[in-house]
């Protein structure tokens, strides 16, 4: 960072600082720990020498905060894939049943705008299409801060919700879906796109944007025609911009989708078992009859409802994190 032009690339200086944020919030914990037992164990042995059980007593609850930060320092170390401390692209899908699905997709974005506040992290809308008639049809959210890839990622698969639905004049149960997907930002990705396997359209904004953004023709909607990846951006007022944001996903698509084709292969060669893949249904959130939120990879639960839809959701990504960290070992 100290180097003459750092900044002259300001997109690639930005990738640098957040690594450097990255590797600190990995780091600068363990070195506080360190100083803390260092220090707990001084004023353990003068409490012993002087037999002050206060200092004693007070001693055990600096041992309680300590565990604690150690617990949290080992979550951080499970994140230790080649992509976890990356920025990514985060997005939600409402699935089939119209109304209901959207209003679902709507509550999982508050969910999870409500996480990404509690944790820091920054939040940019890349696009989003809304309901027929309330909520999100679907939504994609540029989300950047220490490790944002490597814990959304487990939320990564299909979120069920069933509730006495608001729309519903005869107070009936209804069963609703959505669907969130999260690809790592591939600054650098050495991915070939060419020009002619590309369809590139220009239309106006949708949706709430100020006096300009639905004046003109600045969105951009770009399918990569082998592959049939769509990718969109509408959150800048140029073309120039939205197409370089967009071409941006499109290469962390492809990306991801020739490491998902290797990843396959490999699977193949080495067991029987099927994947964690796109459309599994990983957590039920149930409103009614009884209210419990639960991941059906883990079994992790809570009946706090509320709690969990207001954004503290770090349980269920520590519990997968375990899981994952499980399995991997036991291959």
């Amino acid at each position: 960072m100290a180097e003459t032009g750092f900044w002259d690339d300001r997109e690639h200086a930005q990738g640098v600082v957040s690594q450097l944020s990255a590797v600190k919030s990995l780091i600068g914990p363990a070195d506080e720990v360190r100083e803390a037992i260092g220090d707990v164990a001084e004023l353990f042995e003068l409490a012993v020498e002087e037999d002050d059980a206060e200092t004693l007593e007070s001693i055990r609850g600096d041992l309680d905060k300590i565990a604690k930060r150690c617990d949290e320092i080992e979550i951080s170390g499970l994140l230790n894939r080649p992509d976890d401390m990356k920025s990514c692209f985060f997005s939600i899908h409402a699935g089939a049943g119209g109304t209901e699905s959207c209003d679902w997709a709507n509550m999982l974005l508050r969910m999870y705008t409500r996480y990404f506040e509690q944790n820091r992290f920054s939040c940019e809308e890349l696009y989003l299409t809304p309901g027929e008639e309330v909520g999100v049809r679907s939504t994609t959210l540029r989300v950047s801060g220490p490790f944002a890839f490597g814990k959304l990622s487990c939320e990564t698969g299909v979120h069920r919700l069933v509730r006495i639905s608001p729309f519903d004049s005869q107070n009936r149960r209804h069963t609703s879906f959505a669907a969130v997907d999260v690809i790592p930002e591939h600054e650098d990705a050495d991915i070939e796109v060419k020009e002619e396997d590309l369809r590139v359209d220009f239309y106006r904004a949708s949706g709430a944007g100020g006096q300009h953004v639905n004046k003109t023709s600045s969105a951009v909607r770009i399918t990569h025609e082998p592959t049939g990846i769509v990718v969109q951006c509408q959150n800048e007022r140029s073309q120039h911009k939205n197409r370089a944001q967009a071409m941006k996903m499109l290469r962390s698509r492809l990306y991801m989708l020739e490491q998902q084709k290797r990843d396959a292969e490999l699977a193949a060669l080495y067991s029987n078992k099927g994947e964690i893949a796109w459309g599994n249904q990983i957590r039920s959130y149930v409103l009614q009859p009884y209210q419990m939120v639960k991941d059906h990879r883990t079994d992790e639960q809570t009946g706090n409802v509320q709690a969990v839809l207001d954004g503290q959701i770090e349980p269920f990504i520590e519990s997968y994190l375990r899981h994952r960290s499980r399995k991997a070992n036991q291959k």
